[in-house]
């Protein structure tokens, strides 16, 4: 791991950390400074708390030179407003001995304040997408001049609906930029975000601060669809006095609403959800449920988990295996925290095999599969992902010819007559043994009269 001092940073970059009392950088800070300085495109799988924010400011401040033009040349996106507040205020620290402007945009305030202070020139913006976007139609700000473009928390802004914003952001910049991305969870739509718009970016993947995996005792059990693992967690959580404090992770918050409705039948008021379609008011109640001990049981997906106190957590139930490996070590560093034994549970359908290997493979370790309770129903009842897939055959598209049968009849006799092609056409070529247009000539040569 380098030290700041290997970084060759800048003198009033040094300064500034001096100022901090910071003694050397933390490993997303070690890792992706000499990629981002290099001008790559780059993708830092890491959780919050890590020191993104230095991570990418401290290179992109050490090359950014000093310019009098008003248009930015560094936009961070960011998905919220209290984001936007903290990374400008952690970028005015870094650039305290510097003639750096930074300015940060977000939505609530009158737009045309933010239309004046753009309107006076910044090096680095930082925004939230929505109240970029606006200012970008309203013609106050423009994007050509932006070569390094920095997506923080994209996971989040994404779970928040910003994908339309995001695009039309992308299609806005100039082609030639530098991308960098920030994110402490994978999934399928930040991937095709990275395959659609980044030039063969490095990745960098930051394990869970502070939790080793030797305080983490991991099990699984192979399960046959979703119902079937609804039987066996409600099996399982019915013992109170092991399962004390629990959070399960599911996929989407469309699987975790139909968890929730599942389990809510057995467990009551003891068991709570939290996603971002909850309103802010229901995901504060169900945290401080959770946090004091109303609720033992808490239904989350990877996003919103994120911002919660989880030092007390006893169990974290994989209910869904991740689709990317360091979902899955973001999720089980929830327990086994401060020196003290956590333990893990993943169910994995036959779908969902490869996922689990793919973990073994990342962690160089093979989860122990549990037998499959004999006292657990199996369920028959199937989710509408797991019914299987009846092409219907349309009637249009068939081809073979059909024989007559009893449906068919002969045609009457009337019908029967060959369409000689009309009383004109029939007299000319009675006349002239062959049809003539008007003016044209007989076979003999004579014109017609």
């Amino acid at each position: 791991m380098l030290s700041f001092d290997q970084l060759n940073l800048s003198t009033p970059l040094r300064n500034a950390i001096e100022d901090l009392g910071f003694e050397k950088p933390t490993p997303i800070q070690s890792e992706a400074f000499p990629v981002i300085l290099s001008g790559r495109d780059m993708v830092g799988i890491a959780q919050t708390g890590t020191g993104k924010t230095f991570a990418y400011m401290l290179p992109i401040l050490r090359d950014l030179k000093f310019s009098k033009q008003v248009s930015p040349r560094v936009l961070v996106l960011v998905p919220t407003r209290e984001l936007v507040m903290q990374v400008v205020e952690q970028t005015e620290t870094l650039a305290k001995y510097m003639s750096t402007r930074v300015l940060g945009v977000y939505g609530g305030p009158n737009i045309k304040v933010h239309m004046a202070e753009v309107a006076m020139g910044c090096d680095i913006l930082i925004a939230t997408p929505g109240r970029l976007y606006d200012l970008v139609l309203s013609r106050s700000l423009s994007l050509k001049t932006i070569n390094k473009l920095v997506i923080d928390e994209v996971d989040v802004m994404l779970d928040l609906g910003f994908r339309f914003q995001l695009q039309n952001i992308f299609d806005l910049l100039t082609e030639k930029r530098q991308n960098i991305m920030f994110s402490a969870t994978m999934t399928d739509e930040v991937d095709e975000l990275i395959n659609t718009h980044f030039i063969t970016p490095a990745k960098i993947s930051i394990a869970v601060s502070g939790t080793p995996l030797e305080n983490i005792e991991q099990v699984c059990f192979e399960v046959p669809n979703f119902y079937t693992k609804v039987n066996l967690l409600a099996n399982l959580l019915d013992d109170k006095h092991e399962y004390k404090k629990v959070l399960v992770f599911v996929s989407t918050k469309r699987r975790a609403d139909l968890l929730f409705e599942a389990m809510e039948s057995v467990f009551g008021t003891s068991i709570g959800i939290i996603h971002s379609d909850k309103t802010q008011n229901y995901r504060i109640r169900s945290i401080e449920d959770f946090d004091s001990g109303k609720n033992r049981i808490l239904i989350a997906t990877d996003v919103i988990a994120r911002g919660l106190d989880l030092d007390q957590i006893s169990h974290v139930f994989n209910f869904d295996t991740p689709n990317y490996p360091e979902n899955y070590m973001h999720r089980i560093g929830r327990t086994g925290r401060a020196e003290k034994m956590g333990k893990s549970i993943l169910f994995y359908t036959p779908t969902e095999q490869k996922d689990k290997e793919a973990i073994e493979e990342l962690m160089v370790y093979e989860i122990p599969t549990l037998p499959f309770p004999e006292d657990v129903e199996v369920s028959r009842q199937l989710t509408a992902e797991e019914r299987p897939k009846v092409e219907e055959a349309l009637s249009h598209k068939i081809n073979k010819i059909i024989p007559p049968g009893e449906a068919f009849h002969e045609k009457k006799e009337k019908n029967k007559k060959e369409n000689l092609g009309g009383s004109y056409k029939r007299t000319i070529a009675a006349k002239y043994k062959k049809p003539q247009r008007k003016g044209g000539k007989s076979p003999g040569g004579t014109k017609r009269k």
